[in-house]
């Protein structure tokens, strides 16, 4: 009798092992399709990011109009979004053509300042080891990709145009989509979920002021020094700094090799004021225009916002590396809310008598 309560106990087990044997299974598979399907949809996710910023602007631009004028919301949010547009078109109008033409002679010219470099490399002590250590293969994809990102940087288009339009139909009905994402959370988490969305704009409407600010002034800093200094395609080069100043950290380098480059055209010291320049308009970016953006937003470590930048650009290319700051805002917006808060004040009731 008990040879059969033994059998029919060791069926049992067996019979639970397999169960959780396929119950773990399942849950390794329903991860890694998961996993896949963020990877699949990781681009989507970071488009609806792009034009949520393009929302962001439009309505803090409507916002300010309404502040210092008697128009109401309606007319503001019109005037703020064809009238960037018409400035955007303006802009282009009288200046497109010359930065086309700048940067189309930049990207031909790139094989000729690279060879010019290599032959000044060599001349040095250890230079000449250093580059034949460098493989031609390398040399060669080093050469295509800065030839390929300065005939793209001012013709990719279908991307920008998906973004545009997300950007315009978060901007019609901001309440519509705000209010879906709300009703998505149980009633008695709602009036958190509002305050976490209210706090999430604010961040990012302080973010994005302070970036186009610094945007515009890193431009025209780098366009009125480098014509003084004599450069040419000046105006190319300060609009490639401007727009690769939001991205933080790597944007700034990428802008300041094209212009040590031409500057090398003329002579090494040319290079080296060109550095000195481009150093110099940084460090003042970053000791006036980097505070009062964070003052605005949750203050991100640089350790956290290099890591960002690189999970980000594995996972989504260059659209990673651009939105990788605000990416990494919501985020830790989300951390200190939902998590951070919490603990502080249960720590709080804790402690209390």
């Amino acid at each position: 009798m008990s040879f059969i309560n033994d059998d029919t106990g060791s069926k049992q087990n067996d019979s639970l092992f397999l169960k959780r044997v396929f119950m773990g299974a399942g849950a390794i598979a329903l991860l890694v399709i998961l996993i896949l399907i963020i990877r699949v949809a990781f681009n989507v996710m970071l488009m609806v990011l792009a034009g949520t910023l393009i929302a962001v602007y439009f309505n803090g631009l409507a916002d300010a109009i309404e502040r210092y004028t008697p128009l109401n919301r309606r007319i503001c949010m019109l005037i703020s979004v064809i009238g960037t547009f018409a400035i955007i078109g303006l802009l282009f109008w009288f200046m497109g053509t010359k930065i086309q033409h700048q940067v189309n002679a930049l990207s031909e010219d790139f094989p000729r300042l690279l060879a010019k470099l290599e032959s000044q490399v060599r001349e040095l002590p250890f230079g000449a080891k250093m580059l034949d250590n460098v493989s031609g293969n390398d040399s060669q994809k080093i050469m295509n990709t800065a030839q390929n990102f300065f005939r793209t940087s001012f013709g990719v288009l279908g991307d920008i145009y998906i973004i545009i339009f997300l950007g315009i139909f978060f901007t019609v009905s901001p309440s519509l989509y705000k209010n879906g994402i709300i009703r998505l959370v149980p009633r008695g988490g709602q009036p958190k979920a509002k305050e976490i969305i209210n706090r999430l704009s604010l961040v990012l409407k302080g973010w994005l002021k302070g970036m186009m600010i610094a945007m515009v002034l890193i431009a025209i800093l780098s366009f009125t020094g480098l014509t003084i200094i004599g450069i040419p395609m000046a105006l190319a080069l300060a609009v490639i700094a401007g727009i690769l100043n939001f991205i933080p950290n790597f944007g700034p380098i990428m802008a300041m090799v094209p212009a040590v480059l031409l500057g090398l055209v003329d002579s090494t010291q040319s290079a080296i004021i060109v550095a000195a320049l481009y150093i110099l308009i940084q460090t003042l970016e970053s000791n006036i225009i980097t505070p009062t953006i964070q003052r605005r937003m949750i203050n991100l470590p640089p350790a956290l916002l290099i890591i960002s930048q690189l999970l980000m650009g594995t996972l989504s290319g260059a659209l990673g590396i651009i939105l990788a700051t605000p990416m990494l805002a919501i985020i830790m917006v989300l951390v200190e809310e939902l998590y951070t808060k919490e603990n502080n004040r249960e720590d709080v009731e804790a402690a209390m008598p």
